[in-house]
């Protein structure tokens, strides 16, 4: 069989949006020496496109990383599989807060030099050293101590639509940053309890450890981040410390955890916290847009983009090879000069 998809990216839009199966997302990821990444992709390939599985998967040799969705019929066959798998056969399986939408319409399997891009290069470091786990409820207490530091691991457009309780969220782009503006900025914190989360648990778990390796003295992370927290929440009944919505990185870009919304339209600055991307595809470009800036600007996020989606096909492409940088946004903030 091929071990890549060969069809396009509209077509399984179509097939998937007509599949009128119910389908479950899950995530889950493990640090774990793979000696033959390339071959244990292969096989991991064929074995989950035989149960129709769509989404994206990073494999290393240093563990695994995923983010799935496959039809409920084959959850248990999925289980199975998975659990076969020596290093995996423990793993804890992150169902998705919400089932509502389709959030992948292909299967990727990719090999990549790390699981999660972290910018360490330093030998002496042990990621397998990592801080302490907690449970839903045992966070929950922790986050009760106002002595308590409680860093967001994710990346400032993440955080901005979701966070907990006076959390402290860096103003980092990309997890690589934000690894070393948190040893940074906490310096005077060394001997506070650290307490650290993310979205499904692999970043601040890593983070965990790079803290402890910079000699911060008590260290603790989120078991299985937002996603394990809130399914917690839902099955406990426990109070919910988590305001706004938490950002996933598929088609949906987040799953509804409280009925506040803290963040504002990057146009208007009236309450929203829905994520979007530019409707012109040569932009792209990811923002907070409400319902009636949407209409009122056709899901674009300028003046430009709104013009350029009008052109003919062939205009757009052109306009691509000379595209000029956007005017308001940047990494899904607004610029400093607004």
């Amino acid at each position: 069989m091929l071990l890549h998809n060969r069809v396009n990216r509209e077509e399984l839009k179509a097939r998937m949006l007509a599949d009128s199966r119910p389908y479950t997302t899950i995530s889950f990821y493990r640090y774990h020496s793979i000696s033959e990444p390339q071959q244990f992709r292969d096989q991991l390939y064929k074995t989950l496109s035989s149960l129709e599985v769509v989404g994206r998967i990073y494999v290393a040799g240093e563990g695994i990383n995923a983010q799935v969705a496959l039809p409920h019929e084959h959850l248990e066959a999925f289980k199975q599989a998975i659990h076969s798998i020596d290093f995996l056969e423990s793993i804890r399986l992150n169902i998705a807060i919400e089932e509502h939408d389709k959030g992948f319409y292909k299967l990727d399997v990719k090999v990549r030099p790390k699981i999660v891009a972290d910018g360490i290069d330093d030998p002496d470091f042990n990621p397998g050293n990592t801080g302490r786990y907690l449970e839903a409820a045992e966070w929950n207490e922790m986050m009760s101590d106002p002595a308590a530091v409680v860093i967001d691991m994710r990346n400032h457009y993440e955080s901005e639509v979701g966070r907990f309780e006076n959390a402290r969220c860096p103003e980092a782009d990309t997890f690589r940053e934000e690894l070393q503006e948190v040893i940074d900025e906490f310096q005077e914190d060394r001997s506070k309890r650290i307490l650290m989360y993310c979205t499904g648990g692999i970043r601040c778990e890593k983070a965990s450890a790079w803290m402890k390796h910079n000699g911060f003295d008590e260290v603790y992370h989120l078991k299985g981040g937002i996603i394990n927290y809130v399914n917690q929440v839902k099955s406990t009944g426990i109070e919910n410390k988590f305001h706004g919505v938490n950002f996933v990185f598929d088609q949906r870009l987040s799953e509804r955890v409280s009925d506040e919304i803290i963040a504002k339209c990057h146009q208007c600055g009236s309450p929203a916290d829905t994520h979007v991307n530019c409707a012109n595809v040569g932009c792209h470009i990811l923002f907070i847009q409400c319902a009636s800036c949407a209409e009122k600007h056709d899901g674009c996020c300028s003046d430009i983009c709104k013009d350029v989606i009008k052109l003919p096909m062939e205009a757009q492409v052109e306009w691509r090879k000379n595209r000029p940088k956007p005017e308001i946004f940047s990494k899904g903030r607004l610029k400093p000069t607004q």
